[in-house]
């Protein structure tokens, strides 16, 4: 399978920079499914989170989370809420008042993506990177996150006030029956201010019980040494959202780039993609037909690092697939929310999962699963893996 006898690393080096490299489209598919973590499973949630730059979250629970499904693909066995752990020291449906990680001892945090505007999990040693964002939303007028108006300044102090003397505290635990919109729908308005404050850096998420967010001070969840390390140059931000592109997805279009470390592919002569230098030798051996996906089917989640380039998915598997949670019922394809079908280093189909919490059984609302091909083991995997059967 490799494009030539003469080895990547090789063409690479005696190559002038930023020389295109010709690779196969199955060798293309072989070095996702690889690069970002679905051959060969890691032992923790650390080491995703350092090899991927992030790791999505996403509050709905059809069927398990979306966190859940990307790290249950990743990490050897992995449990439900392993990720809440890892971040805060307590699962998800422990009590407010449970002893939480303290900030010397945390390893990641949650906040939204300055590329994209996503709720994600971060390694904590990121966070200098946010300061630009975090500045700019502050300033910036806005329902959703934006610039404080005045009755929220007034009402922000109060919640500073309060979390300063009384600890951790979710928007429930403040008293203000005042209402307003935070750009989706009508709100408390003291859970507008909140999320406002963790937009602006002024309150961090040091823990969720069952969802729902608890804040408190960066000074509390944040390692000093890291709180307090210089902001970096608005360059070093900008490569580090590039960076962050291309440790997420692997292979990925740039419009430009100012990174050294990333080589131009061209997919069976097609327009060039980047991925990171450090990736070479990976590139190599998919390019040699040595990695070897494992065949039984595998749910993705539907917005997993492999398949979140849309364009680029069409392009490696000629596979089309939607998101349709915000899909009118009459004009759902797959379902509300399917799941992708990976087998070997091919995407077959979807399955439409319910998670029926009064029976505590895992239903099938709907499927493509080609022959010969067996969507069940999966499916109940899942539900173990949920507590239902």
């Amino acid at each position: 399978m490799a494009t030539s006898s003469t080895s990547i690393t090789t063409r690479v080096c005696d190559s002038k920079p930023n020389s295109v490299l010709p690779i196969t489209r199955a060798a293309a598919r072989r070095f996702a499914l690889s690069a970002t973590g679905l051959v060969e499973p890691t032992a923790t949630i650390t080491e995703v989170l350092v090899h991927l730059g992030f790791v999505q979250i996403d509050p709905l629970n059809v069927c398990g989370r979306m966190h859940e499904h990307i790290l249950r693909n990743r990490v050897i066995d992995y449990a439900e809420s392993d990720l809440h752990e890892h971040l805060y020291g307590v699962r998800d449906d422990d009590l407010l008042d449970q002893p939480i990680l303290p900030a010397e001892k945390r390893t990641a945090f949650e906040h939204f993506h300055p590329g994209r505007g996503v709720l994600a999990v971060f390694p904590i040693s990121d966070w200098p990177y946010f300061h630009s964002k975090i500045a700019h939303r502050a300033r910036t007028p806005g329902s959703w996150m934006g610039k404080l108006t005045a009755p929220e300044k007034r009402l922000a102090n109060r919640i500073i006030a309060e979390v300063t003397a009384r600890g951790s505290l979710g928007s429930e635990h403040i008293a203000d029956d005042s209402r307003a919109s935070n750009g989706w729908n009508n709100s408390r308005l003291v859970k507008v201010v909140m999320d406002k404050l963790l937009g602006h850096g002024r309150l961090l998420i040091s823990r969720r019980i069952k969802g729902r967010r608890i804040y408190d001070l960066p000074e509390r969840i944040v390692p000093a040494a890291i709180l307090n390390a210089p902001k970096p140059t608005a360059k070093a931000i900008d490569q580090w959202v590039a960076r962050l592109k291309l440790k997420q997805h692997r292979l990925v279009p740039l419009k430009r780039t100012e990174l050294d470390e990333v080589q131009p592919v061209a997919i069976d002569d097609g327009k060039p993609v980047y991925c990171l230098r450090s990736d070479l030798p990976l590139l190599e051996a998919a390019s040699a037909g040595q990695i070897d996906p494992p065949n039984e089917v595998r749910l993705l989640a539907p917005l997993d690092p492999l398949i979140i380039d849309r364009p680029l998915v069409k392009r490696l598997w000629d596979y089309e697939y939607t998101w349709e949670v915000y899909t009118p019922a009459a004009k759902r394809l797959r379902g509300y929310y399917a799941l992708p079908l990976l087998a070997g280093d091919k995407l077959i189909g979807h399955a439409d999962l319910k998670a029926d919490r009064k029976t505590e059984k895992l239903k099938v609302v709907g499927r493509r699963c080609p022959r010969p091909h067996r969507l069940m083991p999966s499916v109940k995997d899942l539900a173990k893996f949920l507590g239902l059967s």
